[in-house]
């Protein structure tokens, strides 16, 4: 209802009603027959009143969260996968991050900001190692590229495998403070490894990164995504 005229007629409303109890309270028969006969068909008034912005909001609930969200989900993680299976083949480093409920923004000073369309096309311009945004981390806020050339916080933790570079400790780094997921593609290696809650999982393929975002951002799964991940590690070995 913010900036619409609905909230002037919320205001006139909420007055009238005011008014009908002070009407009440001193006695003023006349008013308080009045806006007795008006309050009593108030329920018809609303719906006459606010038939726009009802009808706006029903459209609004049908889409979303299920049909909107999953086709911005759907849509967004294949235009992911497509790049990271890209950036890999041609062994291209790329760090891209989720958002998920923990804002992000906190991160983003001193990035550019984008506010783009997810696609595949961008999210490869920007890791071209001739690109200033290449070393940098992307930021996904549900169907948008946020923002790139993000720098993150490299994880502490002792424990992380000595080969693992700048982008995968930024992405377990960022994973341990927020809810976020991380995606990075090795340059080095070209291997796709995601990273959640302070954990990372290296060399899955294109067809598993999708499934674990898609359990992730939104769908359901019969098994949780890390016994997935040991699955097909089990039947490559």
């Amino acid at each position: 209802m913010q900036g619409t005229r609905a909230l002037q007629m919320m205001a006139g409303l909420t007055f009238l009603i005011f008014l009908y109890f002070i009407s009440d309270l001193f006695k003023l028969l006349t008013l308080h027959w009045i806006l007795n006969t008006f309050m009593s068909s108030i329920f018809i008034l609303i719906i006459i009143i606010f038939q726009d912005d009802i009808r706006k909001a029903l459209a609004h609930i049908g889409r979303a969260p299920f049909t909107r969200l999953q086709t911005q989900f759907s849509y967004g993680i294949e235009e992911v996968v497509k790049a990271a299976s890209y950036l890999a083949e041609r062994k291209i480093g790329a760090l891209i991050v989720f958002e998920r409920e923990n804002s992000l923004k906190e991160f983003l000073e001193g990035s550019t900001l984008l506010d783009s369309k997810i696609s595949e096309e961008l999210l490869i311009s920007i890791f071209n190692p001739r690109s200033p945004l290449h070393d940098g981390a992307v930021i996904i806020s549900k169907d948008k590229v946020l923002a790139a050339g993000v720098i993150l916080p490299l994880s502490t933790n002792p424990d992380i495998a000595k080969d693992l570079g700048t982008r995968h400790r930024a992405a377990i780094g960022i994973t341990e403070i927020t809810d976020a997921v991380a995606i990075v593609v090795s340059e080095e290696t070209g291997y796709i490894s995601i990273a959640v809650s302070g954990k990372i999982n290296r060399d899955i393929t294109p067809a598993t990164l999708r499934k674990i975002l898609s359990q992730l951002l939104g769908f359901e799964s019969e098994a949780p995504w890390w016994k997935r991940v040991k699955l097909e590690y089990e039947e490559r070995t």
